[in-house]
């Protein structure tokens, strides 16, 4: 690939750019999720979402070889941290503290999806080096203070690091249909989307099978926290794509903001968002709605894709679920646990599919067996005392997160021996 020939373009929406290129770029990326699709970023623009009144202004980065997209990813300006799950407030305050502006950054993300994937879209590594120096290169014309690629994918990690981003991980909780047998080296986790280490474990047959492989203590409260929420009368029910109704999509959206409104914040999703999910992407999404006395009570709301890799064949797709919104209109003990864990695994184990990520944060779900894996970021930063400054930052706070994943290991859900 001649450097000369290829083109960059800063493009302030995805609209500029064809859904059927970057969604068949997408689908070449090792790690494809359905939040990088064309229609869900248009969705996030379009609805008011996150646009530059909500402090996220796109700046699309892309890379074109004549008139063929080889390379791009979604860039966005913030005035702010919020959104993001990989937090970065302190280093916004030192940069205050000493009169240096931090904002505007760079953000590659989706926003508001702390889910790991591919984050810069590239048709080989010689094109994704190239858009990360074209980020890098774009942001420090434009007196951008930093850049930073969020939840990356193994690859937009390798390639970072061979451009001397620096690296910040960070743990979250995901569930394998298998019942893992966990890495023996203290402080070493496999990175995100590597195949279950299992000892050639089968998939659980049904729900009892996956509480037989738990620790006696687990089994015991999990049984306990469904029973408390059937004695209570809550039923449950799921709908998946198009058979989630117009009147479904409403009452979620009432208990999903009525949680932001709980918290003393507007939701950053907005009902018209979801509208367009399911208009434009209806098969990404799974319904769940909790009732009591015939009345509905609460929701959760599950994404699934098909994730297949760029050398596998569809026999060998792989299907993942990710948690991502809930919330009740009552409060039933126990309600949340099993709108967002117990039924969507349940639902997980029936039809087969291979991984539940449990989103940021949250070791509470260590007693749902979900098990920690490792989430990476990568940061460049302008200033070259404040990037000396984080480096050291980032060296300590990475010895932190191995103990802490050392101490995670040593606390496994499930049967030892």
């Amino acid at each position: 690939m001649a450097e000369s020939a290829i083109i960059a373009r800063v493009l302030a929406s995805v609209l500029e750019v064809d859904a059927a290129a970057w969604n068949t770029l997408l689908a070449r990326q090792s790690h494809p999720t359905p939040f990088m699709r064309h229609a869900y970023l248009a969705a996030l623009e379009e609805s008011g979402s996150a646009t530059p009144r909500t402090g996220w202004a796109a700046r699309f980065m892309t890379l074109w070889d004549s008139d063929t997209l080889i390379a791009a990813c979604p860039l966005y300006l913030k005035n702010h941290s919020y959104g993001e799950y990989v937090f970065d407030w302190a280093w916004a305050n030192a940069y205050e503290q000493h009169g240096v502006p931090y904002y505007p950054k760079a953000v590659i993300a989706v926003p508001f999806t702390p889910v790991p994937g591919t984050r810069l879209m590239a048709r080989d590594d010689a094109a994704r080096a190239l858009l990360v120096q074209a980020v890098c290169q774009w942001c420090g014309d434009e007196n951008v203070s930093s850049v930073h690629i969020l939840f990356a994918s193994d690859d937009d990690v390798l390639t970072s690091a061979l451009q001397d981003l620096m690296l910040r991980h960070t743990v979250q909780f995901h569930w394998k249909n298998v019942a893992p047998t966990l890495p023996a080296a203290r402080g070493s986790l496999p990175p995100e989307g590597s195949p279950p280490v299992d000892g050639g474990s089968q998939p659980f047959t049904d729900f009892d099978h996956f509480l037989a492989s738990l620790a006696q203590d687990k089994r015991k409260k999990i049984r306990q926290e469904r029973r408390r929420v059937a004695e209570a009368g809550v039923t449950f029910r799921w709908s998946r794509g198009a058979d989630i109704s117009a009147a479904d999509w409403d009452f979620f959206y009432r208990c999903y903001e009525r949680t932001y409104l709980e918290h003393g914040n507007p939701p950053y999703l907005t009902r018209d968002f979801f509208a367009r999910m399911a208009a434009h992407m209806p098969e990404a999404w799974l319904l769940f709605v909790a009732e009591r006395d015939g009345l509905q009570i609460a929701s959760s709301l599950i994404a699934i894709s098909a994730l297949p890799s760029s050398a596998s064949s569809q026999k060998d797709q792989r299907l993942v679920a990710y948690g991502r919104y809930w919330g009740a209109l009552e409060r039933v003990d126990c309600l949340h646990f099993e709108a967002c864990y117990y039924q969507p695994l349940q639902w997980c184990i029936d039809h087969g599919v291979q991984r539940f990520e449990g989103g940021a944060q949250g070791e509470h779900k260590m007693a749902r067996a979900l098990l920690p894996v490792q989430a990476t970021s990568a940061h460049w930063l302008a200033h070259p005392a404040f990037a000396e400054a984080v480096e050291r930052f980032l060296a300590r706070e990475s010895e932190g997160v191995g103990h802490y994943l050392s101490e995670l290991q040593e606390r496994s859900p499930f049967k030892t021996g």
